[in-house]
């Protein structure tokens, strides 16, 4: 499954925090195409690298195996 419906289907399974900003210290996901670039009409998040299906994960101080685990429960 490819684009938004994939993502979608990724971020349903995390257990990470999902937010709209990065700024935190703990690890966070991100949607991009519909947060922080979802005002951008489609060709200009397209110009600036940003697709439908991109997630933006934003590394925090969490343990590195916990976010193995956690990222490997999300891509399952």
């Amino acid at each position: 499954m490819q684009g938004s419906e994939g993502a979608d289907r990724v971020l349903d399974k995390c257990r990470l925090l999902q937010a709209p900003n990065v700024g935190d210290v703990r690890t966070l996901v991100v949607h991009p195409w519909t947060t922080t670039h979802g005002r951008l009409s489609d060709p200009a998040r397209l110009k600036a690298g940003v697709t439908p299906g991109l997630i933006r994960i934003s590394v925090g101080l969490e343990d590195p195996e916990d976010l193995k685990t956690w990222l490997g429960e999300c891509l399952v």
